[in-house]
């Protein structure tokens, strides 16, 4: 049997996109201001919401996963904030708020209108992932990701009149579609999807301390060298916006 063309053309652009060189900003896409209409393509295991925790802008780090918080493991930032709770000072809860682990959630998506991208990774924060879970449980939606009836959804995103933050709205179509316009280029789509395993670095409980000694021998508190508090502040709007912005540094 020869080889199979369309397979190997697909691992090409996957390749190009999100291996070997290519950029996290080709790999995750991150809504603009105004109308996106995205489809989330379906997952292998079932689950197109996955969920990561991750420790922000210690030191000149923009961001990390949490060993405890996704794998269980000995995590020594994580022990550092707990003792900072613990000692209960005004400045150390301060601190500790800053350096604890944050919750993200990622979909796998094809951009209506940039289907030649390939698949990519969309990050957002609990409201959004509230919003996906009750229209997936509504009878009347169901299964959005469904190759052949699912739907696409309209991604709003702004700021408000009057609001300090932007926010993001999901508006599912109203008629069902295909993922694609034949059925060999839904599998080109499939085959073209990030492995969650591996799009985020994994660093050992000996580089996290590594990380947390530089940061604390380098003279700087949490909320002076935090990129999400020193820009934004600490009011956050109810989805996490500054999280937001401050994880957009981790995406490059």
């Amino acid at each position: 049997m020869g080889i199979d063309m369309k397979k190997m053309r697909a691992k090409y652009k996957a390749m190009q996109s999100r291996g070997n060189g290519g950029s996290n900003k080709e790999l995750f896409w991150r809504p603009q201001d105004g109308e996106t209409t995205i489809r989330i393509v379906p997952t292998a295991d079932g689950d197109p919401f996955k969920e990561f925790w991750f420790h922000y802008n210690v030191g000149n780090n923009p961001g990390f996963l949490s060993p405890k918080k996704n794998f269980g493991e000995d995590d020594p930032l994580d022990r550092f904030v707990r003792q900072l709770f613990d000692e209960g000072s005004e400045d150390s809860i301060k601190m500790a708020k800053s350096l604890m682990a944050r919750q993200r959630f990622f979909s796998p998506v094809i951009v209506r209108g940039e289907e030649e991208k390939g698949v990519r990774i969309w990050g957002y924060g609990k409201t959004a992932y509230t919003e996906l879970l009750n229209l997936v449980l509504n009878p009347d939606y169901g299964d959005v990701t469904d190759t052949e009836a699912g739907t696409d959804l309209v991604i709003n995103y702004g700021k408000p009149p009057g609001a300090q933050f932007p926010q993001t709205s999901i508006t599912p179509r109203r008629r069902s579609s295909p993922l694609a316009e034949s059925p060999e280029r839904v599998k080109e789509m499939l085959e073209q999807m990030p492995d969650f395993n591996n799009v985020f670095e994994k660093k050992t409980s000996e580089q996290v301390q590594e990380i947390l000694d530089e940061f604390l021998l380098g003279g700087e508190d949490a909320e002076g060298s935090s990129t999400e508090t020193a820009k934004f502040g600490n009011k956050k709007s109810e989805d996490g916006n500054a999280v937001d912005k401050a994880f957009a540094e981790l995406l490059g």
